[in-house]
């Protein structure tokens, strides 16, 4: 019996690279995977998906030159929805959001009021304050990873997902606003989310990967 699973294991281990799509990773982010296209001018699909063969309604976009540029990158636009339904159901869960959200509503979080809820932004931070703080409640910003604001500042529009209110006992209120101008990719890098939303949003994906009847799109070996 031993002998033949020994035999069954060196069968899988010849058949599996045969079984598996080469991709390159994103220097810039680890998790997202770029998967040569069989198109002329060379092109990239983007994916958070290991598959052997991608979904094109789940991929994060393509671009035609690694690493990836605004220039370059064309986003998927059912990749957005699902990123922003993925948000409204999970970021009020986010750790570090809460995090924010406690220090939001303490008394020193007065100091961070009156800045809205909207966009505007001088380049900073995730801890936002929206109008409140200390004690009276508002808003925090939930903001991409790759251009962390300064503590106290608001993050610029392309990098703000959106937005949750606060109550005045810093606990987030479950209605996560989408806030309409984030980029997936800018010069300061592509998507990053917490490992917790991107655990969520992978989550999701492999579901509509599942569930994608559609033809594939050619992946070069």
């Amino acid at each position: 019996m031993f002998a033949l699973q020994a035999i069954q294991r060196r069968q899988m281990a010849k058949l599996s690279p045969l079984l598996r799509r080469t991709y390159t990773v994103l220097a810039a982010n680890p998790h997202i995977k770029a998967y040569r296209l069989a198109t002329l001018p060379p092109s990239y699909l983007l994916s958070y998906l290991d598959t052997s063969t991608p979904s094109a309604v789940t991929a994060i976009g393509t671009t035609t030159e690694l690493p990836p540029t605004p220039r370059s990158f064309q986003g998927n636009e059912r990749f957005m929805e699902v990123l922003n339904d993925v948000l409204r159901k999970y970021a009020s869960q986010d750790d570090y959001l809460r995090a924010q959200a406690v220090a939001f509503a303490s008394p020193g979080g007065a100091l961070f009021g009156n800045q809205g809820s909207g966009n505007g932004g001088t380049g900073g931070a995730s801890y936002q304050g929206g109008s409140g703080g200390g004690g009276v409640g508002g808003w925090v910003h939930l903001s991409d990873a790759r251009n962390p604001p300064d503590f106290g500042r608001i993050a610029w529009p392309e990098d703000i997902f959106g937005s949750v209110e606060v109550d005045s006992s810093g606990n987030l209120l479950d209605n996560f606003q989408v806030s309409g101008s984030y980029r997936i990719l800018t010069n300061e890098g592509i998507l990053g989310l917490s490992d917790f939303l991107r655990e969520k949003l992978i989550q999701r994906l492999q579901e509509e990967d599942k569930n994608d009847t559609s033809d594939r799109p050619h992946i070069l070996e």
